[in-house]
């Protein structure tokens, strides 16, 4: 039975380091504040000069993942890039990222999925995979988001969580008779909730898409009904990861580790409690990189593998809830050795 294996991972964050304290010099905030809220201490970001694009940090990324798998880029049958932040309004940012990469006939799909951008890639990987429509497919998440944040007191409550960065995966299918990979995956999304956590401008609904009056009243800033967000999360994950277990025929003490996104400390606790998960089973780096959206889970993945949390015949949970709005759970089991 064909299945959909994890050969190379890899991660980037720009150099530029900012800490909550730098924030404070620029909004009223507070390094307390900002931890006591959402757990973040520090995130990286591009240069303020910009220049720096989704594409470029996903290309970091991807180069790393690509060399631990013995990949050359020609290897590759697709490319799945997840952002919510593309270089361009279009075209997408996997297009840019084959072109960098030397290609010039592979495909290329980028989706918006936003917080579950990784997700929706590895399920969609798998499925091209799984019916041979690919041998190898690369899934990108990467995000510039400082470039898109309102860095001022007003919009403190939605600029202190963000950070960039790019993580990358290496996909292949194999041929297999145990239970390994890709084991399962739940995808949901819930579009009466879109405006808990959104961006209206540029928009095509209006005409012009972005204009002064919309600049002035930050339209084109993401706004965020946190409160919302933190219960909607409370109640779907638990669901979500019972879904995909149940999927799979995996009870709850089979995970060797959950690495949900991270959206906030808070959440991911409230989650770890609701189904009585001690704190060395669910893995959080948010304090280090804040909220990088797309490429929060695969970043969290090979910091995992890098440290030697997971490995050679680990189960691992990826899950998360974002934009959308959106949910869902992939269950992996890493090849063993």
């Amino acid at each position: 039975m064909k299945k959909t294996i994890i050969k190379g991972t890899g991660r980037h964050v720009p150099a530029r380091l900012v800490t909550n304290d730098d924030l404070a010099q620029r909004m009223d905030t507070s390094n307390e504040w900002i931890t006591q809220r959402t757990g973040i201490e520090q995130r990286y970001w591009v240069p303020e000069t910009g220049g720096v694009g989704a594409s470029d940090l996903g290309l970091e990324a991807s180069t790393i993942a690509m060399d631990r798998a013995g990949w050359k880029p020609e290897a590759i049958d697709l490319i799945i890039f997840a952002t919510l932040s593309p270089d361009l309004f279009f075209p997408g940012s996997g297009c840019l990222l084959a072109h960098k990469l030397g290609l010039t006939s592979t495909p290329a799909l980028d989706i918006r999925q936003q917080c579950t951008g990784f997700l929706y890639g590895v399920a969609t990987a798998d499925a091209y995979i799984r019916s041979n429509l690919a041998e190898r497919v690369l899934v990108v998440g990467a995000e510039v988001h400082s470039t898109g944040l309102d860095i001022s007191t007003r919009g403190r409550d939605v600029a202190v969580i963000f950070g960039d960065g790019a993580a990358a995966v290496c996909l292949e299918g194999v041929e297999t008779g145990i239970q390994e990979g890709v084991l399962s995956s739940c995808l949901h999304a819930d579009g009466s909730l879109a405006e808990s956590l959104m961006t209206f401008a540029p928009a095509s609904r209006e005409n012009p898409r972005l204009d002064e009056k919309m600049i002035k009243e930050g339209k084109h800033f993401p706004t965020m009904d946190g409160r919302n967000i933190f219960k909607t999360a409370v109640r779907r994950l638990p669901e979500v990861v019972g879904e995909a277990l149940e999927k799979a025929d995996i009870p709850l003490a089979a995970v060797d580790l959950f690495i949900p996104h991270q959206a906030n400390l808070r959440i991911n606790q409230a989650f770890a409690k609701a189904l009585d998960l001690p704190e060395s089973k669910v893995y959080n780096n948010i304090q280090r990189y804040g909220n990088t959206t797309a490429a929060s889970i695969p970043l969290a993945l090979d910091e995992a593998i890098e440290k030697g949390i997971v490995g050679s015949g680990s189960t691992v949970m990826f899950l998360g809830l974002g934009a959308g709005v959106t949910w869902g759970a992939v269950l992996y089991r890493f090849t063993a050795q």
